[in-house]
């Protein structure tokens, strides 16, 4: 080997021993940087992972918020009543009556879409059984049972004082048909007028609208279904109802309600109802019907009176030939609250479904009777009543025990 080959291979070896070190501490940087590198990564994993989690968490909170929301727009409520009568039959030789019965069991249901729109309904089951195979068999237990709609309408406010509803309603005719709830009135039992003149509860489906202005005045206007009356059934207006259940349309009616609230304590109202064919063309014996009511409800404090008067006039040979062409009852009850659980009531009712006649048809009732309210929504209620009757029919004297409550 020359003296100069051996010179440069001496030289490039010092120069690696030279250079170690620093090779080294970029290995090392390098083995640094990367573990450094895989730890960012990590780390961005994490935070994409938190920020994933927490989007999660938001959308949950979101979702919560917005079901609450919702379900305070809904409202349940309901209320019913058990009713126990005894009375003794004035009629010779007529059957009395001792019966226990849960009236009703309703519940209520409202949504609120939004501010200016809503839906209302109540679902009713009458006398607390119904069984499909003995609907349609009276003589079978359990067949006068009932379950209905009583009301399902949408209402939408279209300005402050103007309402406009559609769907299944109640009528505004009567002190009772829009408020039957029992904690609200008195007597375990719905008086006998707005039972047979003014058939509560009584809805119809159809439009409607509510206009209220100033000095307390309200004016209700609907375009609903109509009544189906027949010779049948006597042409009470009672068993005219045909609840909307594929009911017959051929003939609409007319309802306008005036009411007045102008003085604290005190709400009169007029209503009246008109029907072209108050048989749905299925007699034409029976022709156009007109119902005329007025009420007035005064409570200046613990006192209480009210007083209601109702007529229908029907028009055609049939209605005429039995007296059912006029039908009308009247009722007066003064109430007092002892204290805010206890208050007392008398009533007396006339009522009369064939009045358009010479003959004896006219039925009356008093009642008197207390009502104790455990709560403003659970009641307890007792009363006796006595009635004359036409001769030949039957009269009930005896006592009604209820129990009421709404919520």
């Amino acid at each position: 080997m020359s003296t100069h080959t051996s010179f440069r291979l001496a030289t490039l070896a010092g120069s690696l021993l030279l250079s170690w070190p620093a090779l080294a501490a970029e290995s090392e940087l390098a083995a640094r940087l990367e573990a450094l590198e895989r730890e960012l990564a990590q780390v961005k994993q994490e935070l994409a992972a938190q920020k994933t989690t927490q989007n999660q968490q938001a959308q949950a909170i979101a979702s919560a918020s917005n079901a609450a929301q919702e379900s305070a727009k809904t409202t349940v409520g309901g209320y019913g009543e058990l009713v126990y009568n005894r009375w003794d039959n004035r009629l010779a030789g007529g059957a009395d009556k001792d019966q226990i019965d849960f009236r009703r069991f309703v519940l209520y249901l409202g949504h609120d879409f939004n501010e200016r729109l809503r839906f209302r309904s109540e679902l009713e089951f009458a006398h607390a059984k119904l069984a499909g195979d003995e609907v349609g068999n009276p003589s079978a237990p359990g067949a006068q049972g009932e379950f209905e709609v009583e009301q399902a309408q949408i209402e939408y406010d279209f300005g402050k004082n103007l309402l406009g509803r559609a769907g299944l309603m109640l009528m505004p005719i009567g002190i009772l048909n829009e408020t039957h709830e029992p904690a609200t009135f008195y007597g375990a039992d719905r008086n006998p007028v707005e039972t047979y003149i003014i058939p509560t509860t009584w809805r119809e489906g159809g439009l409607g609208a509510n206009y209220r202005w100033a000095d307390g005045f309200t004016l209700d206007a609907l375009f609903t279904s109509g009544l189906k009356l027949s010779a049948a059934d006597g042409y009470a207006v009672r068993d005219g109802r045909q609840h909307v259940a594929k009911a017959t349309a051929k003939d609409g009616a007319y309802t306008a309600r005036l009411q007045w609230n102008g003085l604290p304590g005190l709400t009169a109202a007029a209503s009246l109802y008109y029907q072209n064919d108050m048989a749905q063309g299925t007699d034409p014996t029976i022709g156009a019907g007109w119902l005329s009511e007025a009420h007035a409800i005064w409570n200046p404090g613990p006192f209480t009176l009210k007083a209601l008067y109702a007529q229908w006039n029907v028009s055609g040979s049939g209605p005429k030939a039995t007296g059912a062409n006029v039908q009308r009852g009247w009722y007066v009850e003064p109430s007092y609250k002892l204290n805010e659980r206890l208050g007392a009531f008398t009533r007396y009712n006339r009522w009369d479904n064939q009045a358009g006649d010479g003959t004896d048809s006219q039925y009356g009732q008093w009642n008197v009777g207390l009502n104790y309210w455990l709560d403003p929504g659970v009641v307890l209620k007792a009363d006796y009543q006595w009635q004359t009757a036409p001769a030949g029919k039957n009269a009930f004297n005896g006592i009604n025990l209820g129990l009421g409550y709404q919520f």
